[in-house]
């Protein structure tokens, strides 16, 4: 089943995900429960599995921010703060 849900994501094919969830209902795997709260958000995943379009870089980046904030926290304002983030992206 694992193998299965990540071969959706090379597939790209809509409507694979609503079998997986169908098969992972029913199997008697560890997997029910989160097959059964994939349906709350189907439109969602779907999307995320057979779209290419991919925000990791936007993640990133804010990743890389959120860092940089961990490690000045307490000592310095946001105008250190704004120029340590602008010195690490150029």
């Amino acid at each position: 089943m694992v193998k299965g849900f990540k071969q959706l994501f090379t597939a790209k094919e809509d409507g694979l995900l609503k079998n997986w969830i169908e098969e992972a209902v029913k199997s008697e795997c560890g997997l029910k429960n989160f097959a059964k709260n994939l349906r709350k958000d189907y439109e969602a995943v779907n999307n995320a599995v057979t779209t290419t379009i991919s925000n990791g870089q936007v993640e990133g980046q804010v990743n890389r921010i959120k860092n940089i904030k961990r490690k000045m926290y307490g000592r310095a304002g946001f105008q250190l703060l704004g120029k340590m983030v602008l010195a690490k992206s150029a």
